[in-house]
């Protein structure tokens, strides 16, 4: 452990390898995936989005409303796998002044009241200027259960960077699209905890489109099956262009849930009751 990591040891920083609930604990992903098998809705949001201050209302309110795992996008001035919608939430959080260092501060007393799984969703280039082995202690430290990083390239987390995510009981969560090979599947699923997050188009988030007709959607259906039949060791979330009942409900058909993020924070954009914005869309995704 490097002089820093020691100094906000000692503080009680949310910097601490503690973990922020106690001790360390079973990881909540584990736990929530052996006792629901489908029908699992993560629900991502946008650190410091609507407002800097924002962050724990929005958590509070999704688990108030029956989310089963929160994902909270890390601000990137070029998040290359985000759309138009959430591209736009993370240059507002950032002129917000939301940071890494400020997420964590925010977060460092989360487990008070919040009992189900958080994800952080971030890319490299910010974690690696903040330190990869201080920024999966400072996570373990606030009781955050796992960690996506799109743009690590599968050999250097296996080579590199794998360590600092076991020693600190973080799931690390990789993608997979259409296009994914069963070879690379099989591999990705042997590196993978958690779950796996199946991209459900190639596209940005925001930008796929959920099909409009009968090939296209036997076609999607398809790939989750075949996902299904793969028999794989992580359970599978579909991710990209799910917004509604209705796409929610065909990509939970072949796997365990599925991630809605673009749709939540246009909701979010104008929100002026935080938690009532929030019941709504959940009761409309989940009747």
């Amino acid at each position: 452990m490097n002089k820093s990591i020691n100094k906000s040891a000692e503080s009680g920083s949310p910097f601490s390898s503690r973990r922020g609930d106690g001790g360390k604990v079973n990881n909540r992903l584990d736990k929530l995936f052996s006792e629901k098998k489908t029908g699992i809705l993560n629900m991502y949001c946008t650190a410091g989005y609507p407002q800097l201050n924002s962050t724990v209302e929005v958590i509070t309110a999704l688990q108030n409303n029956g989310t089963d795992i929160v994902e909270i996008g890390i601000p990137y001035s070029d998040p290359i796998a985000d759309g138009p919608v959430i591209q736009q939430s993370n240059m507002q959080a950032l002129e917000n002044g939301m940071s890494i260092p400020q997420l964590f501060e925010q977060l460092k007393n989360i487990r008070e009241n919040i009992q189900l799984p958080i994800i952080l969703m971030g890319y490299m280039n910010p974690v690696l200027q903040f330190g990869i082995d201080r920024f999966c202690e400072a996570a373990a430290a606030v009781g955050v259960d796992g960690i996506i990083l799109p743009d690590l390239p599968m050999y250097e987390f296996e080579t590199m960077y794998q360590q600092y995510f076991k020693t600190n009981n973080l799931k690390f969560i990789f993608l997979v699209t259409p296009e994914t090979g069963e070879e690379r599947i099989r591999k990705i699923d042997s590196l993978a905890s958690g779950f796996i997050y199946a991209v459900s188009s190639s596209a940005t988030t925001g930008n796929a489109q959920h099909p409009a007709d009968n090939k296209a959607i036997e076609d999607q259906q398809a790939y989750f099956k075949k996902l299904k039949d793969m028999n794989l060791v992580n359970p599978i979330l579909v991710g990209f262009g799910i917004k509604d009942k209705q796409t929610f409900d065909a990509a939970c058909t072949h796997t365990s849930g599925a991630i809605i993020g673009s749709a939540y924070i246009n909701a979010l954009k104008n929100a002026t009751d935080i938690p009532a914005t929030t019941k709504d869309f959940i009761n409309s995704i989940k009747g």
